[in-house]
């Protein structure tokens, strides 16, 4: 009876699933695809007799021998190569590093290594016996991000053959009354003799909508050192400001004014958003300017500022990417550049062809897009996934 239940025993032990691991014929190992090196993809079949609660590790040594050091762990149930039911038999583990002690190894590029699939369950470990070699190498070209590349290509071809056609010939752009009302506040700046008060928002020099601002006031500047205006410019960033002193500067120097410029009338207003919006809501109260442009990217102070300046009677123009802000300068301003017309100010003042074909290049761009967005939801619609597979991002 003693020797039965020893023999039950030492059955129940070895029956453990975990022992049913067996070398897999279709373990393999190979260089990932499409990376820059220092990783090792491995597949291997799905097996029906390991259960979901079972741990797959997976292991490396530098050596055929060993040691082998630990690397990654996958549930049986998971880490699948594909989604679809009809795919899902293969297990996926990428090794990027190992583990010797505590210290993180990495895989180096253009070296063997070997790798062994073992198993974990019912507290013991399993090292099994498939063992396959591969190298890590870098990839020349990500083929997976080349649709980027045609389409990058594509766009960058349209924008140089719509500079190309601006060149001959003048290109139309919809008339855009915020612009166009410029000179009319200027013109009305002179005759009362009063300043013109150019306020910046309050992003940093980098962002787009600052540079599409500075690029205005340097229009601005011409027009106010040809009508010998005086121009004022609030400035909430230390960067900004230097920026707009040397746009002004040039300005009046292309002019022939050189000596109509005071570098003191563009300054710094505040740092801080509530002390900037007081300190230029003051000077529109005390020095009461005749037109108020508002150009860039603004927050919480914009309603602040907008309707100051629309209790002193000023003409107000404002600008602004800031979808949320755009309904207080609707409402206080005289006119409203809205989010995308202030990128296109620039090439509306100035109608210079690389300026103006790089707008009309990127307007072409823009209805292709919506063109296949379309056309991608119809054939989505119809179970044809071929332009989501080409415009997906990898």
């Amino acid at each position: 009876m003693s020797r039965l239940i020893f023999l039950l025993l030492l059955g129940c032990v070895f029956s453990n699933p975990a022992q049913s691991l067996q070398p897999q014929e279709r373990f393999e190992a190979f260089d990932t695809p499409n990376d820059a090196g220092g990783s090792v993809t491995l597949t291997w079949p799905r097996s029906s007799s390991v259960p979901a609660g079972e741990v797959y590790l997976v292991s490396v040594a530098i050596a055929p021998g060993g040691p082998f050091y630990p690397a990654v762990e996958v549930d049986a149930a998971g880490n699948l190569t594909s989604g679809d039911e009809e795919d899902r038999n293969l297990h996926l583990a990428r090794v990027r590093e190992f583990l010797v002690g505590e210290q993180k190894v990495p895989l180096e590029n253009n070296r063997p290594y070997y790798f062994r699939l073992g198993l974990r369950g019912a507290g013991q470990d399993f090292p099994g016996g498939s063992t396959v070699e591969a190298e890590a190498r870098g990839n020349l070209f990500n083929w997976l991000k080349l649709n980027n590349l045609i389409l990058g290509t594509a766009f960058s071809l349209i924008i140089l053959c719509a500079i190309a056609l601006a060149r001959r010939r003048a290109l139309y752009i919809r008339r855009i009354a915020g612009l166009e009302a410029l000179d009319e506040a200027l013109g009305r700046a002179t005759e009362m003799g009063r300043a013109v008060l150019f306020i910046h928002g309050l992003r940093e020099m980098e962002q787009i909508s600052t540079i599409a601002a500075v690029n205005i006031l340097g229009r601005i500047a011409r027009r106010t050192a040809e009508f010998d205006t005086a121009l004022r410019v609030a400035n909430s960033n230390p960067v900004v400001m230097a920026v707009s002193q040397e746009t002004v500067k040039e300005a009046y120097l292309e002019v022939g004014r050189p000596d109509a410029y005071n570098p003191d009338n563009i300054f710094v207003a505040g740092t801080d958003q509530f002390s900037y919006a007081a300190a230029v809501e003051g000077m529109m109260m005390r020095e009461r300017p005749a037109a108020h442009i508002m150009m860039g990217y603004f927050y919480a102070e914009s309603l602040l500022l907008a309707e100051t300046g629309s209790t002193t009677g000023a003409i107000q123009i404002a600008g602004t990417d800031a979808f949320t802000q755009l309904p207080f300068f609707v409402t206080t301003c005289d006119y409203t550049l809205l989010g995308e017309e202030l990128y296109a100010a620039s090439a509306y003042l100035s109608r210079e062809p690389r300026l103006l074909g790089s707008l009309k290049g990127q307007d072409i761009g823009k209805g292709m897009l919506i063109v296949v967005i379309v056309l991608g939801t119809l054939l989505a619609s119809l179970d044809l996934p071929l332009l989501t597979s080409f415009f997906s991002a990898h």
